[in-house]
């Protein structure tokens, strides 16, 4: 089943820095300055009635390990009943920066222990697992591909065994770089500019059934 947004749903944004996008950590309620902020303004905006909450917990810097170290308290202890991942490009970035790799068998093992006890103590929960993603320029992001492209197949193989929504980011950013240079998109290749942030945030309604030009309580 496709996750949606009921009336007093609270969602939940979990990841590293592109999620987190300089949000103030001190502040409970600042959803950063990327594709959260931008997803809670436009379902404001398009489901004006349906009184949900948005909140972003994502941690620069994170791995899924480090996902997995805090999620008692910054998952489940929220109970959210939709909860959107995106996690795995400092598992990937660590390795061709610090000679610190997280192999593919920590990579799935720790994912999955932490969507298992998010099923186990939410098992009414909707899911959203995104892609990681990279572009080139910068050039030595093609020797990440080794790397990165087992990994986004472990987050397919992951949402098929939990049953959650897929999110096809790195798909979609390609698909992107098509219609112009990916450095619009991705100036670094990994942090996304607003268009990329706005690009998340438009596939992410729709994987929530929800249209951006579907504004169907404005008289016609």
């Amino acid at each position: 089943m496709r996750p949606t947004i009921a009336d007093h749903a609270l969602v939940l944004f979990q990841g590293d820095s592109i999620t987190a996008a300089e949000r103030d950590a001190r502040k409970s309620d600042d959803l950063g300055q990327g594709f959260a902020g931008m997803i809670a303004t436009q379902f404001a905006a398009l489901r004006p009635t349906t009184r949900a909450r948005f909140v972003n917990r994502a941690v620069s810097g994170d791995r899924v390990r480090d996902l997995l170290a805090r999620w008692e308290a910054d998952c489940i202890g929220l109970r959210p009943t939709l909860l959107s991942i995106l996690i795995g490009i400092n598992d990937v970035w660590r390795r061709y920066d610090s000679d610190d790799p997280t192999s593919l068998e920590d990579f799935i093992g720790a994912y999955r222990t932490l969507l298992t006890r998010t099923r186990d103590a939410l098992p009414d929960i909707g899911v959203i697992l995104c892609e990681p993603f990279v572009l080139a320029p910068p050039l030595d992001r093609l020797r990440w591909r080794e790397d990165l492209d087992p990994k986004i197949q472990a987050v397919r193989w992951l949402a098929c065994e939990f049953q959650a929504e897929l999110l096809p980011l790195d798909g979609l950013f390609a698909q992107a770089a098509s219609r112009r240079a990916a450095p619009f998109w991705l100036p670094d290749g990994v942090h996304p500019s607003p268009a990329g942030h706005a690009l998340i945030a438009q596939s992410w309604l729709r994987a929530v059934r929800i249209a951006t030009s579907d504004i169907s309580w404005i008289a016609q």
